[in-house]
């Protein structure tokens, strides 16, 4: 199963060029700001001069853009999304940082997604082919993969990653510098403290790991060898408790140390070893 970023690169298209960049008199555009052809700037929009706007990227109105923007292709923006705001903390001196989202995404009605400090690369990113449903907040530094699809209301906090073909429901905080595995589903209203593994169905407050995603894996074709795997490994670390070096051993005596599988042991290995079980905390030291 390929686990590298989802694209349509190789796809090739007959379509014609789409025309020149269509803008609303009621939008107030900067002169400074890139628009490609094919996109459509709605009523009562605001695009700061160092937006950038793929072709045929579409934003509906009321929709503002702050800073250092670049917006891929074929995007839908909703009113009252704002991107590229600075971010939520008291550290942030206003460092030329950005924004980068990807392509095919939908972001809907008062979405925010902050730029980024300086504590890490200085881009919050949002990947392709995302579905961001209402008021959901991206905080700076975040990084959101190919295909995530994150419910209303749903807040993640600085730094936080989550990784492609991951479902967020509605109503979820999760904590600054958490990591939500690829193929991960949390459930409604849950409050993520901890990492999230790979392939695992996690809920509660706080959330945790109750059984695998069987329905993404289904989904997006695994083997029945790798998702009988993937349970076994569900087993030994969540319910027999085993611990990484056992559950480890065991598998390879099993025959299950698929390459999903060394995934799944790599990102729990980095989990244990951050604070509180979040790997990544361990940028905050180093910051």
């Amino acid at each position: 199963m390929d686990l590298l970023p989802f694209n349509r690169d190789s796809q090739s298209s007959d379509q014609p060029e789409p025309a020149a960049a269509k803008v609303s008199n009621l939008a107030c555009v900067d002169p400074g700001a890139e628009l490609s052809p094919g996109v459509e700037i709605g009523p009562f929009c605001v695009i700061g001069p160092k937006a950038r706007i793929g072709r045929n990227t579409k934003l509906i109105n009321n929709v503002t853009i702050l800073g250092d923007v670049t917006l891929g292709e074929d995007n839908v923006v909703s009113p009252g999304a704002v991107l590229g705001g600075a971010p939520q903390d008291l550290s942030y001196r206003g460092t030329e940082t950005k924004v980068v989202i990807g392509d095919r995404n939908v972001i809907r009605e008062c979405v925010t997604v902050n730029r980024a400090t300086e504590k890490e690369d200085g881009f919050t990113r949002v990947g392709n082919d995302c579905y961001l449903m209402g008021n959901v907040h991206i905080a700076h530094d975040c990084r959101v993969g190919d295909r995530v699809i994150i419910g209303h209301g749903t807040m993640l906090g600085g730094h936080v990653h989550v990784d492609h073909h991951a479902t967020l429901s509605g109503a979820i905080g999760i904590t600054h510098y958490a990591a939500i595995g690829c193929y991960a589903f949390v459930g409604a209203a849950s409050r993520v403290l901890q990492d999230i593994a790979p392939y695992m169905l996690a809920d509660g407050s706080p959330a945790r790991a109750r059984c695998i995603n069987i329905v993404a894996l289904r989904r997006n074709d695994f083997d029945q060898t790798v998702i009988d795997a993937i349970n076994e490994a569900y087993r030994l670390m969540y319910r027999a408790r085993v611990g990484l070096a056992n559950c480890e051993e065991i598998l390879e005596s099993k025959g299950h140390l698929l390459p999903e599988i060394r995934h799944f042991l790599d990102k729990v290995a980095i989990s244990q070893s951050g604070r509180h079980g979040r790997g990544r905390e361990l940028r905050r030291k180093a910051a």
